[in-house]
């Protein structure tokens, strides 16, 4: 991404000239997860490089009233990459911290919670927490009027080639696209649904890591608006077939050592992999709410697509929330598969970063592993074995963060308050809706 790239001001302001780059983004995340963006003309860009670019905090989701307003854009000068897709007159962006006049880190920035976490990690040793995230999506046809159908482009299924995958095409530019901005690809391939794709990417750390899924959501959107397609990071957007996931693989570092590796245990797994997971799987109900923050995720949890709904571990199966991958060594790392790309990353990793981390602090007890299929076992069997259900809807998981002190402390008193007020809106529009499956389901009948 660049991020290894270390930029002084004067390099950005070279760069920019010698390419023509005519605009710059300003870029930074709302408490939903959207990208917004100040642009700006080069002729302002030493001014941001200054961090004395301002803009209007109440006119963002989330953030603030209107009578305290005035938030500074501070640029991440490591973000800083060319959109390769427009030629003329170029545009480069940059990721922004959000600050207040007086100087201090404004406590609603989804960037600023997620450094927050890693400090606490830092302060416990650990000097990263890596990443590799795997965002699934759904690519759609589109209409005349440029809007998107639900109409799939394609008959492909899991790992299929084309002809069956006309997505093909438009994936393929998706990563040359991703690469010339500085992504190391891993993988990409059709996923098990029709018209569902999956792009992964090397593992970075944490920061990095959200950065760049909010920069792929970005390109994936983008390019597929060129091929006449809309891409949807919704979780769940068609019955009858699996929904779109964000696993992500996660590790502890001490400099150059994988904190969760030992060469001693059975399972490769160290002290600190175990608590962690404990951790992880103790605060999963509460932090289920910010890792799949809307109804539709819920949608998506449900037995039976593949997706997570029981808060288990194992190393050998699919079906629980947390798997180990094989891979052992550096690469030793724990999969958490129940968030989804509609989650706001910054801070799905910072609650899964609090909830291990507070594992490790209090030495929690890993369960024994579920190595059998959870979609099978009866309730009272999953009773017996203690695993819980994951929350059934967006109400559920809400009741559950309030309540969870690890969690809320991670996100902070403005962003809690926000966030749960903003969801709460959110479920109690659906739940009033009347929906097209009630009236074919009671309009005859009664």
């Amino acid at each position: 991404m660049g991020y290894n790239n270390n930029y002084s001001k004067e390099d950005i302001l070279r760069i920019a000239k010698e390419e023509n780059v005519r605009f710059i983004r300003l870029q930074f995340t709302d408490l939903m997860g959207s990208v917004k963006n100040v642009e700006i003309p080069f002729s302002q860009l030493e001014k941001a490089l200054d961090n004395k670019m301002m803009f209007d905090g109440s006119s963002i989701e989330g953030y603030v009233r209107i009578e305290e307003s005035d938030m500074y854009l501070y640029p991440d000068l490591s973000t800083w990459v060319i959109f390769p897709w427009v030629t003329e007159g170029k545009v480069a962006r940059l990721i922004c911290d959000i600050y207040l006049p007086d100087g201090r880190p404004f406590p609603g920035d989804p960037r600023g919670i997620l450094k927050n976490a890693l400090k606490q990690a830092g302060e416990m040793g650990y000097t990263a927490m890596n990443v590799g995230p795997e965002p699934e999506f759904f690519l759609f046809k589109t209409d005349d009027k440029g809007n998107p159908t639900t109409e799939l482009n394609d008959q492909g299924g899991y790992f299929d080639l084309a002809p069956m995958d006309l997505g093909e095409n438009c994936r393929r530019d998706i990563v040359l696209t991703l690469e010339e901005m500085g992504f190391e690809i891993e993988a990409s391939h059709h996923e098990v649904a029709p018209g569902q794709h999956e792009i992964d990417f090397k593992y970075a750390d944490a920061l990095k890591a959200a950065d760049q899924i909010q920069t792929f959501k970005l390109v994936v959107k983008t390019v597929a608006r060129q091929h006449g397609l809309h891409a949807t990071f919704m979780p769940k957007p068609l019955f009858g077939v699996n929904g779109s996931g964000m696993h992500c693989h996660q590790s502890l570092f001490k400099g150059d050592v994988n904190a969760f590796y030992d060469e001693n245990d059975k399972l490769g797994l160290s002290q600190a992999a175990r608590h962690y997971m404990a951790g992880v799987l103790r605060h999963a109900r509460s932090f289920a709410a910010i890792t799949n923050p809307t109804v539709n995720s819920y949608k998506r949890l449900v037995p039976g697509y593949e997706a997570p709904c029981y808060v288990a571990w194992s190393a050998s199966n699919r079906s629980p929330m947390i798997r180990i991958p094989a891979s052992r060594g550096l690469s030793t790392r724990i999969e958490v598969r129940n968030p989804d790309p509609a989650a706001n990353p910054y801070l799905a990793l910072a609650v899964m970063l609090a909830a291990g981390l507070d594992g490790i602090k209090n030495k929690m007890q890993l369960p024994p592993p579920t190595d059998r299929n959870i979609y099978v076992m009866s309730e009272e069997e999953r009773e017996e074995q203690g695993i819980p259900s994951l929350p059934l809807n967006l109400k559920q998981a809400l009741d559950e963060l309030i309540r969870n002190d690890v969690i809320c402390d991670a996100l902070g008193e403005h962003a809690l308050a926000h966030f749960y007020e903003l969801k709460e809106i959110e479920y109690d529009m659906y739940r009033t809706q009347v929906h097209q499956w009630e009236r074919d389901q009671y309009l005859s009948l009664y």
